[in-house]
């Protein structure tokens, strides 16, 4: 199994418009963040976690390919915004997109031409699930199991895929919800920045914590903004097992 991190940034992504400071300002790749989207794929089968404003310029460069599914994580432009573009991937038939209940009701009433009876030709052909939490989902060989985590007040689902765990905008966790976490080998978790704190994101040190709570073999932090400072030096100042994802970097992960 592969996961590719197709964005690592927050909303307004890396650069930032408007901003001058040496993160915004880097010439190193590393450093440029679109809006957090991931891919796991098997050789047969490719999930695709969150369809922000940005999917269409990170799938330009990957292999034009069936994607299975689409789980959504919660309602917010920057992990929604790119519905649109699954009209593409239509053409191997409707696109299966996965969310919890509040979330498919507001992708509906962001994107009502997506599900209205007669769709004008051209709008993307998207079969649109509820999915209940804590109930597997199978995707061909793939095991999908949606948990809730707090985006602040706001309940949102992360996913549980065999020894991978994949959670975005995550401030806390209620207790009862740690059983699925149990045994993950690859996290991948949101960390804002060092400091200070935010109201309805982890920072570093947060991360950092929770991890060492899971358990993880190797954690990978995801949705990190400008002020976490430039990808070299933060993943010099973090510990051995846990780094900073960039864009476009690929894991290979043992589902066994």
């Amino acid at each position: 199994m592969r996961l590719t991190f197709l964005g690592t940034g927050t909303s307004v992504g890396v650069p930032t418009i408007g901003c001058h400071c040496k993160v915004c300002s880097s010439d190193d790749p590393h450093d440029k963040r679109l809006r957090t989207s991931a891919l796991v794929e098997t050789g047969q089968t490719r999930l695709l976690i969150d369809i922000g404003p940005d999917f269409r310029q990170q799938m330009l460069p990957l292999p034009f390919r069936k994607i299975d599914a689409v789980l959504l994580t919660h309602i917010h432009y920057d992990h929604v915004g790119g519905i649109d573009d699954l009209r593409p991937f239509c053409q191997f038939g409707e696109v299966n997109v996965y969310a919890n209940e509040s979330t498919a009701q507001g992708l509906m009433h962001t994107v009502p031409y997506c599900f209205a009876e007669h769709r004008y030709p051209g709008a993307p052909k998207i079969n649109l699930h509820t999915l209940p939490p804590h109930h597997p989902l199978r995707v061909n060989e793939l095991e999908v199991v949606p948990f809730v985590v707090n985006h602040g007040q706001l309940p949102i689902f992360a996913y549980r895929i065999g020894p991978l765990a994949y959670i975005t905008d995550m401030k806390t966790i209620d207790e009862w919800e740690l059983r699925w976490l149990e045994g993950v080998d690859i996290l991948v978790t949101n960390a804002l920045r060092f400091m200070p704190e935010h109201h309805a994101h982890q920072n570093v040190d947060d991360a950092i914590a929770f991890a060492r709570r899971i358990g993880a073999r190797q954690t990978y932090l995801i949705h990190s903004c400008h002020d976490i400072g430039l990808h070299a030096e933060v993943n010099a100042r973090l510990p051995y097992d846990v780094q900073l994802a960039y864009d476009g970097q690929t894991v290979e992960i043992d589902a066994e």
